[in-house]
């Protein structure tokens, strides 16, 4: 493999993680860029991929579902991997609506793209339709100071952002081994985390949600103890 390489799986109930894995070649070690489809009565796609490849991410998402149908489109963050593409989505799916937390839509995405985002308070519930997805507000973790995250309180799904990022090109889908001593020696090389005063706090917040699956930016997502595993990754940073 010398291209990128494009793929979707389900990792929980009418979830989808599509995958591109991009080669040695390209990314030394080679690395893995993903987003999450949550298939509803009002679909939600949480990551948009970088601009560049928008192209193979909606190519992934038009074997589940016609692209129109998005309703909202939602990251943890501004940066290229997390919402490069929104305008190129908003463009093909004329009902979606960006998904932001305040500070992301006062600071970023209202002068990014012409459709209001809508803007989510820490702890409100976005109805899907069967899926109720709970925003997060966790500024400065890993990083960004409209750093955010979406709880699945149906599927008990976090999707959890740059946490527990993974070297390699994530070929497996969702995994039960260990994730974080991969994610933390790849976070040693080049260390992304802003290591705010309130990072311990808002760990233990994401924790105490149980999360029984935990959607990676980069890398296989994960099923398990996800607060457990939360708690660890606490642990790993305090020391």
């Amino acid at each position: 493999m010398n291209a990128p390489h494009a793929s979707i799986h389900p990792i929980a109930p009418d979830t989808w993680r599509i995958s591109v894995a991009m080669p040695p070649e390209l990314f030394p070690g080679g690395f893995s860029f993903n987003q999450y489809l949550v298939v509803d009565e009002r679909p939600l796609l949480f990551h948009t991929g970088p601009k560049k490849l928008f192209g193979l991410v909606r190519q992934q998402i038009e074997k589940v579902m016609p692209l129109e149908r998005l309703r909202y489109i939602a990251f943890s963050h501004v940066e290229a991997d997390e919402c490069g593409a929104l305008a190129d989505f908003l463009a093909l799916a004329p009902d979606a609506q960006p998904v932001c937390g305040r500070v992301g839509a006062m600071v970023d995405v209202n002068d990014m793209v012409d459709v209001p985002p809508l803007v989510m308070q820490d702890g409100q519930v976005l109805d899907l339709g069967t899926h109720e997805l709970v925003w997060q507000s966790t500024p400065h973790l890993p990083h960004g100071w409209e750093c955010g995250y979406m709880h699945d309180r149906t599927t008990g799904t976090l999707f959890c952002g740059d946490l527990f990022t993974q070297p390699g090109t994530g070929e497996e889908p969702i995994v039960t081994r260990d994730i974080l001593g991969p994610s933390e020696a790849f976070r040693q090389q080049d260390d992304y985390f802003s290591h705010s005063r309130n990072a311990p706090a808002l760990i233990e917040k994401l924790a105490r949600l149980e999360p029984s699956v935990l959607a990676c930016m980069h890398g296989s997502a994960w099923k398990g103890d996800g607060g457990a595993m939360l708690r660890s990754l606490g642990a790993a940073l305090a020391a």
